[in-house]
């Protein structure tokens, strides 16, 4: 019985967990969620009522929250690209990286995009403290990538299935200038690989949707 993926293409958590399966060339079924089918709606409302995306399926099981489910691919699905090293110390640092690109990345690009959907929402407020989150965070990621291929190492991991998606659109919120040279080329090298470059091109049709403008140079 093949995976089914509950997600969005346009939601970047969905997109870290796709980017995780393309990169094994994992069959999997993609139930989109919120398009208007009541059905599917109702069953992903019934594996994780707390209506959160993406939730995995699987014989039986239910996996929630991206990190847990690419780490349960690692587990049960495993294939040649290995998204979490063997050595316990090396994948301590894989999933200390996945945690900044979710909590330090991910997060704070997603509270101006939250208050800009909002009829009353501070947008602007939102921005600016987005903003200043997002520069320390490029800053920090600027001496932590150097000499790195990607986020943990030499081998792309769980790490960059999150950078991926944080950095594509934390770029559109508030962008990674000049100044950081390191964080551009990493985004750059992230949107080069086929298994990300397919997440995006699958979102691309959503784009309108996207409340702060969406720029076309990706």
């Amino acid at each position: 019985m093949a995976l089914v993926l509950y997600g969005h293409p346009f939601s970047s958590y969905a997109q870290k967990v796709e980017i995780a399966l393309y990169e094994n060339a994992l069959a999997f079924d993609y139930r989109l969620v919120r398009s208007g089918d009541a059905a599917v709606d109702a069953a992903w409302t019934a594996l994780w009522p707390l209506q959160k995306m993406p939730v995995l399926a699987d014989a039986g099981r239910t996996i929630v929250e991206s990190s847990v489910i690419i780490e349960y691919l690692h587990l049960a699905h495993r294939g040649p690209v290995a998204l979490l090293p063997d050595d316990a110390v090396e994948a301590l640092e894989v999933r200390f990286m996945d945690r900044f690109f979710d909590n330090h990345v991910m997060y704070a690009m997603q509270q101006p995009v939250a208050e800009a959907l909002r009829p009353d929402g501070r947008k602007d407020v939102a921005l600016k403290e987005a903003a200043a989150r997002l520069e320390l965070a490029y800053a920090w990621l600027e001496q932590r990538l150097a000499g790195r291929t990607w986020a943990a190492g030499e081998s792309f991991s769980m790490a960059d299935c999150a950078a991926a998606p944080a950095l594509f659109y934390a770029d559109w919120v508030h962008g990674i200038s000049d100044a950081y040279p390191t964080v551009r080329a990493y985004r750059a090298r992230l949107l080069a690989r086929a298994s990300v470059a397919r997440a995006v091109d699958e979102a691309r049709p959503y784009r309108a949707w996207f409340p702060l403008g969406a720029p076309d140079r990706d």
